[in-house]
């Protein structure tokens, strides 16, 4: 039996032991009735608690707080009314429930809605006194925690601010990391090793929060709403998602973008020294990898497939995807004379 399971016990004991001694002034035999109320109330406690595990404390006492605000309000405003037109109590009881039931639930909406909204308002403060009020917050997806490069990135200070993460991209990767797949396994279980890592990072803000939209089924969207109404940046590396966030107002930054900007800049007739690995999609056609990933076309070359080769930079095709470079060899003598002088060595 665990500490939890104890405790609700030794309330209700308490409660029903309460109830019997309430009902022993009223009643000559206040064990049944008093015993049945107290653990009644007992037992709507603890359920009650078992409803509100998973809210926060903030909107429990939002609602707390609006509910007794309109109550009120309610009476107040039946006091006026029963003053204006000089209604007794008896006259004016009807109408005591009726506006306190209708007040009381206004107040008690208004409230969890001031409880839930205080969140961002106290994270925006915070922004404000730590000097990052022109540093929106950053919602990571999860494609871009599973992708790793953001952790190496906020490790060299490039990204400021916080970073939230919501609970339903935390449960994305669970049920990636259970999957069945052995692939998906691993990348789910990487994407909790790199949110593990940043979390220990000195320096670096992370915020999980419990912010939801049942009423949306994907991911994407839920990160979409989101992010307009914290007015966060959403950090990706998925084009879908940048696209659909972009529509709808919300500003994206792609990891892909920032890896593509930081590439070496190429401009057409500079001379590189390629190795080609494999056939091209034209005939003629080889291709060749930079070290950063970058393809390089080189136009009637296949046959010198598994060989260095000198290259001409013809042009450079810029793309959401990536960068592809295209170019033609050097002299053919020149070639020659280069390829003969590497078998002599």
């Amino acid at each position: 039996m665990n500490r939890s399971t104890m405790t609700q016990m030794l309330f209700l004991v308490v409660t029903a032991t309460a109830g019997i001694y309430v009902f022993s002034g009223i009643r000559d035999d206040p064990w049944p009735v008093g015993l049945g109320i107290g653990m009644a109330i007992g037992g709507s406690a603890i359920l009650v608690q078992y409803l509100f595990r998973k809210v926060q404390l903030r909107i429990v006492l939002g609602g707390i707080i609006g509910l007794y605000g309109g109550l009120i309000a309610a009476g107040l405003l039946t006091y006026s009314t029963g003053s204006l037109f000089h209604m007794t109590l008896e006259q004016t009881a009807p109408l005591d429930v009726f506006i306190g039931l209708i007040m009381g639930y206004f107040g008690l909406i208004v409230g969890i809605r001031a409880g839930r909204e205080f969140h961002y308002a106290g994270s925006f403060l915070s922004f404000w006194l730590e000097g990052y009020r022109a540093v929106p917050p950053k919602l990571l997806d999860t494609s871009v925690i599973i992708d790793g490069r953001i952790a190496d990135i906020s490790a060299t200070g490039f990204a400021e601010g916080v970073f939230i993460i919501p609970q339903f991209v935390i449960h994305e990767l669970q049920y990636i990391a259970d999957s069945p797949d052995s692939l998906k396994r691993g990348r789910g279980r990487r994407g909790l090793d790199v949110l593990q890592r940043m979390r220990t990072m000195p320096g670096l803000k992370i915020q999980i929060i419990d912010d939801d939209f049942p009423h949306i089924r994907e991911v994407d969207a839920k990160l979409v709403a989101l992010g307009r109404r914290m007015k966060a940046v959403i950090i990706t590396n998925d084009l879908n998602l940048n696209k659909v966030a972009e529509l709808q107002g919300v500003r994206v930054l792609n990891i892909n973008d920032l890896a593509n900007a930081v590439k070496p800049v190429v401009l057409p007739g500079e001379v590189m020294r390629v190795y080609l690995i494999k056939e091209g999609k034209e005939a003629g056609q080889a291709v060749a990898y930079l070290e950063d990933g970058t393809m390089i076309v080189v136009d009637n070359s296949r046959r010198y497939i598994g060989k260095n080769i000198e290259v001409i930079v013809t042009s450079v095709l810029q793309t959401s995807a990536g960068r592809m470079i295209f170019g033609k060899m050097k002299e053919p003598e020149t070639q020659e004379t280069s390829l003969r002088g590497e078998r002599a060595e």
